[in-house]
């Protein structure tokens, strides 16, 4: 089933959100980090090796070939001015600050920006490229699976420290990733097995510098560590 991805991985938020709002006062701030850190290399060693084995190529005699070069630098250089110009954070501010109103937390400070700051976590990303379009063209939601379950722990975490403005951040990674499967379905026949490969290479790197960033921050820095990295990279 196309899409099952993108519902799986939403599901996941909105379970971990409110885990995290039951559980917040058994979540010290030293357990957080070392989830996220042991997370977080798990998925450096996912992007790496998702990144050799399409940057890399074995010939027939045995020696190794390196290919996508071009296609790396191009495609971080203009995803970085895309980022920039569209100004994604000015965007997620203002739907927080209607979402605020609509659910009745206008006494609630830090709705907006637990959802700023998860919804940029979780909702843009190379795993949420990669995932809805392995999930339209394909129909296979691993990627979108794995990101679900990353996305919980992030959520969970986020959520026992800035409250249940996290737990909105569902809302745009369903509306964007089911919106990427359902653009992936209608493009099919255009995705050639080269774009594949390049989208794929170009994602599995965004996905090692998204955590290695992870390893390297606490969970009380995210909300300001992660809006800029993940608008120039995204």
């Amino acid at each position: 089933m196309r899409g099952l991805g993108t519902i799986i991985n939403a599901l996941a938020i909105v379970i971990g959100g409110v885990l995290g709002i039951l559980f917040k006062r058994f979540l010290k701030e030293r357990y957080q980090d070392t989830i996220i850190k042991a997370t977080g290399f798990s998925v450096v060693f996912l992007g790496a090796a998702g990144t050799l084995s399409k940057i890399l190529t074995v010939r027939p005699d045995g020696t190794l070939s390196t290919g996508g070069s071009m296609v790396m630098i191009l495609s971080l250089a203009l995803g970085a001015l895309l980022g920039e110009l569209i100004d994604l954070d000015a965007q997620f501010e203002r739907f927080g600050e209607w979402l605020k109103h609509k659910t009745g937390s206008d006494g609630d400070n830090q709705f907006v920006n637990g959802f700023v700051s998860a919804s940029l976590t979780v909702s843009i990303g190379a795993m949420a490229v990669i995932g809805s379009i392995q999930d339209g063209i394909y129909g296979d939601h691993s990627t979108l699976v794995a990101k679900a379950i990353l996305d919980f722990i992030i959520v969970l975490i986020m959520a026992s420290s800035m409250g249940k403005g996290c737990v909105f951040s569902f809302i745009p990674v369903a509306v964007l990733q089911g919106a990427m499967t359902a653009l992936a379905v209608v493009l099919s026949g255009f995705m050639t097995d080269a774009v594949l490969n390049n989208l794929s290479l170009v994602g599995n790197i965004l996905i090692f510098c998204v955590a290695s960033i992870w390893c390297g921050q606490e969970p009380s820095r995210w909300q300001t560590c992660c809006r800029p990295f993940w608008l120039q990279w995204c």
